[in-house]
């Protein structure tokens, strides 16, 4: 029987048009953008300087500390420059830019495609791979996966949960990625199993992804300590929270992190990673994206090198019209309920960027706002138990500490509340805002 999350959620259609569509090995850009900025906590520091010679996989940035990665070099050539460029969101960060020149890579590098099933590191050696490779979490927060495996004192995991939910509609990068290489996500998997000591092993996939449900409980079947259960389609299920109550029955309290409840969460695509980095030697320099839309002819699952500009993708998937002009009125990074809007085109994709969905004007324009009806959907479909309606008029008051004391801070930003709101009231925006300010107010602080 599929389990699932108690407490609010949605069932938007999943609109997964591009599930059928193989992942394609994206063109080698002519430049690449890699931002210091491609995770959560400090942001890396450059060791290379214009007119350096890199290779493919080799070490251009190192973590400024324990919470923050180290980058690699995804295409072979020129340093031409490291200063500030405009990430994708419009925001300048620290960039070193790579002129392309061939395709040569590290000779430590294994490019076989032969799967390496057998595990002769350590839990220490396995764990030093990951750090030095610069694996960061591929489910969209980028938190840099050797934190999460670090043990906190107190606290032990008992689990490794496997997020395969895939809920956001469109997406199908992770439903590929199983598809097509669910042995070396089961073997990235084991791999972090064995780093965090005696757990048990769960990969929770959707209902609606019964060929890699079969698939997966298949690779399952020669690992003793890994189990595939079923999830029911509802959103947002890939949450970590979510998660852990669907799979576990556990709940995280506020201002706790996951491996209070006992349980650790990576993504899969984190897992194909961890797979690569320990058994083949790669760093994180390429990942898995979907571009898609409601035009049955814009569907593509990309294998692309990071710092790709998203232009390049938008071209090369047919986006563009005749003339040249995008005939889309937005690019969202991500998925409809989560992602963000692409306000630089000419910024490039990160490690955990995981799609670029195109939307026509009309399914961009929003109904006019009307009043609050009291009909408490939107609480009703909060999944974390939050009060969306007295939250947002909270926020339009500016009442920072009250917003604090009705759990502002356990906002998980879904969207749940603005997609059942039949007033259409802007929630998650308000919301948003007002959670950002309280952030810097206690920054200041």
């Amino acid at each position: 029987m599929s389990k699932t999350f108690s407490i609010g959620g949605i069932h938007p259609n999943d609109r997964k048009f591009s599930r059928d569509h193989p992942i394609e090995e994206f063109p080698i850009p002519k430049r690449v953008f890699l931002s210091m900025n491609q995770h959560l906590g400090m942001p890396a520091v450059p060791v290379v300087q214009k007119g350096d010679m890199v290779k493919v996989g080799q070490l251009i940035a190192e973590p400024a500390g324990f919470v923050s990665a180290p980058i690699h070099a995804s295409v072979s050539g020129t340093v031409s420059d490291v200063a500030l460029y405009p990430d994708f969101l419009g925001k300048k960060v620290l960039t070193v830019v790579i002129d392309t020149s061939g395709d040569d890579w590290l000779e430590s590098i294994d490019r076989s495609s032969e799967i390496k099933h057998e595990i002769t590191d350590t839990p220490q050696e396995i764990f030093k791979k990951i750090s030095e490779a610069g694996i960061v979490g591929l489910g969209g927060a980028a938190f840099p996966t050797h934190v999460k495996l670090t043990p906190l004192e107190g606290m032990k995991a008992e689990y490794l949960i496997l997020n395969g939910a895939e809920c956001e509609p469109y997406l199908t990068s992770d439903y590929r990625l199983m598809i097509e290489h669910g042995q070396e996500i089961l073997i990235g998997g084991e791999l972090m199993r064995r780093v965090l000591g005696d757990v048990r092993g769960i990969i929770g996939i959707e209902e609606n992804k019964p060929r890699a449900i079969e698939l997966m409980r298949k690779h399952a079947a020669h690992f003793l300590q890994w189990e595939v259960v079923p999830l029911k389609k509802r959103y947002p299920q890939g949450g970590e929270k979510q998660l852990i109550d669907a799979v576990l029955g556990r709940k995280v309290p506020s201002f706790s992190l996951p491996v209070s409840t006992g349980a650790v969460v990576q993504n899969v695509g984190t897992a194909y990673a961890v797979y690569e980095a320990v058994q083949k030697n790669k760093p994180l320099i390429s990942n898995v994206l979907t571009v898609t839309s409601s035009d049955p002819s814009i569907q593509r699952n990309y294998h692309f090198r990071t710092g790709t500009p998203v232009r390049e993708f938008l071209n090369a998937a047919g986006a563009p019209e005749q003339d040249g002009t995008l005939r889309f009125a937005k690019v969202v990074n991500g998925g409809p309920m989560m992602g963000k809007a692409v306000a630089n085109l000419d910024g490039a994709v990160m490690k955990s960027t995981s799609g670029l969905l195109l939307l026509t004007e009309k399914e961009t324009k929003r109904q006019e706002p009307g009043e609050c009806i009291r009909c408490s959907k939107c609480f009703q479909a909060c999944p974390m138990r939050l009060q969306p309606y007295l939250l947002y008029q909270l926020a339009l008051a500016g009442r920072t500490e009250a917003l604090e004391e009705h759990r502002v801070f356990d906002c998980i930003e879904c969207g749940c509340c603005l997609y059942s709101c039949p007033a259409h009231l802007p929630l998650l925006d308000q919301i948003r805002l007002a959670r950002n300010v309280s952030l810097k107010n206690k920054r200041k602080k």
